[in-house]
Order: structure tokens, then C-alpha cells, then sequence
């Protein structure tokens, strides 16, 4: 997505409707007309978008981790939780210290090994900046298709694992509720 990655770090803007875009872009420039579209965490939310303004194109949606109302618009204590992680991403992202970015790997990857949770830290380090990452967080965390979902025509599968420390199962089971015969599993 744009902000991280290999894409530039420095946009102006970081939004559903900039992502939606991007991905607008990315279809047009391979020339695929219509296909499957696979849509993970935050993702599912810019799926969803596509899939209703561009109903032709979305052959089947593929949801996993996904939400309808992103962790700031969810209830009060995610509220506080997502603006204190979006502080700690401004001070420490960017830092030598992993400490800062051991906080969102913990929450990604609670069960990983010492190994993995170091190289998760440092690729986290090295794909976006402290500013894009709190911005991304921040954006993610307010999303809201609540409008959109009920207007998905396209067959829908809605994925969510127990135990997901991001995006609890019952925001996936709201997001497969509101799209017209989607199945949860």
C-alpha cells in the first residue's frame, strides 16, 4: 500500500478512498477486467470499496481479518488503545530499539519465536516511516464501510481467526453479517 513497502513514503494523503485508487490503478495498468479479489485486515475494507464501485469487475471477495468499523470506531477502549499505539508509532518506529515496534508484533504475531518476532520488528523498521506508520494506523483505525457492505454483489467469503489480537472475531462476524449471502467461517 502506499506509505510502505518499496511504494514512496512520502504521500500527501493516506485514506480508504487513496487506497481504493491505487488499487483502481494497479487493475487498470495490468488490464484485467473482471477477477477474484482478496482483501486482508485492512484490506478487506478497501476490497469492499472496490467491489461496490466497480460491481462488473469483482468476480468473488475473499475477506480475512477484516472489519466493518475500524478499532477507533469500535468501543472506547480500543479507541484509547489505537491512539496510544499511534503515539508510540510517532516516538519510536523509526528507532534502533525494537521496543516500540515489539508492541505491534506482539499483537500480529503473539505466538512467534524470539527469531521471528526480531525479524518482524525489523522489517517493520525498514518498510515505512514512524510518520507514515502512525498515520496508516491512524487512517486504518478509522475506517467505517458500514454504508458500503449491504451493497456487495459479488459472492463473498468472510474469514476471521480466534483469538486475533487486532481485529477481535466479533468485527468479523459484523462484516460477513452485512454483506447480502456472504458465508463466515
Amino acid at each position: 500500500a502506499r506509505g510502505n513497502g518499496m511504494s514512496d513514503w512520502a504521500v500527501g494523503e493516506i485514506s480508504l478512498d487513496a487506497w481504493v485508487s491505487d488499487l483502481e490503478a494497479v487493475v487498470d495498468a495490468a488490464g484485467i477486467e473482471r477477477f477474484p479479489l482478496l482483501g486482508i485486515s485492512q484490506g478487506c475494507a478497501v476490497s469492499v470499496a472496490f467491489a461496490v464501485q466497480h460491481p462488473q469487475r469483482v468476480s468473488h471477495l475473499i475477506l480475512y481479518g477484516g472489519y466493518t468499523r475500524g478499532g477507533r470506531k469500535r468501543t472506547q477502549l480500543e479507541r484509547e488503545q489505537r491512539d496510544a499505539m499511534t503515539k508510540l508509532a510517532r516516538l519510536g518506529w523509526g528507532g534502533v530499539n525494537p521496543a516500540f515496534r515489539q508492541l505491534f508484533t506482539s499483537n500480529f504475531m503473539p505466538d512467534a519465536t524470539p527469531e521471528e518476532a526480531e525479524s518482524f520488528n525489523e522489517l517493520q523498521r525498514k518498510t515505512t516511516s514512524a510518520d507514515c506508520a502512525a498515520r496508516y494506523f491512524e487512517a486504518t483505525g478509522n475506517f467505517d464501510i458500514s454504508d458500503l457492505v449491504g451493497h456487495v454483489s459479488a459472492p463473498t467469503l468472510v474469514m476471521h481467526a480466534r483469538g486475533d489480537l487486532m481485529v477481535p472475531l466479533e468485527a468479523g462476524r459484523e462484516l460477513a453479517s452485512g454483506i447480502p449471502g456472504a458465508r463466515f467461517v
